[in-house]
């Protein structure tokens, strides 16, 4: 069987505003959005440069719910761009987010830094610096205290 394609589905609290903030943020265009009878986002699509995000509020009595903010959440976003300490500066003076790593030149060959934004979903944002061989990589990691 071959996989034709895969999306990131994120559930956020507030779907309306964190269309808002990635199409200001990270310049991501709505696609599609449809809207429930109560008022929430039943699902929306968003192209982040090609690439498609795709996004609902929460429905706890379906069990579908965002991160919680006492025990975080397990996935990080990574997205590359041209230039990341411009992009997280952008994020932060949108708003409610939460500076969790600076921007800083990596072992892997990126500048990145890592934000939380205000619906609790972790973005690693970052840009390439130069190129890197898996075994550079290695030795570089080796040195490295904790996880990427």
């Amino acid at each position: 069987m071959a996989i034709h394609e895969f999306f990131a589905y994120l559930c956020v609290r507030d779907a309306a505003r964190a269309i808002d903030y990635y199409r200001d943020v990270f310049g991501a265009s709505l696609l599609s959005r449809l809207d429930a009878t109560d008022g929430r986002v039943g699902h929306a699509e968003l192209d982040f440069g090609g690439t498609t995000v795709m996004l609902c509020d929460e429905y706890p009595e379906l069990g579908v719910c965002g991160p919680d903010a006492a025990s975080g959440t397990s996935i990080s976003l990574h997205i590359h761009v041209d230039n990341a300490d411009e992009l997280i500066e952008r994020a932060m003076a949108a708003g409610g987010a939460t500076l969790l790593m600076p921007a800083k030149d990596q072992f892997y060959g990126e500048r990145s830094g890592t934000i939380l934004d205000a619906f609790g979903h972790r973005w690693i944002i970052g840009h390439s610096i130069e190129e890197v061989t898996e075994e550079e990589m290695q030795k570089r990691y080796d040195k490295q205290e904790g996880p990427c």
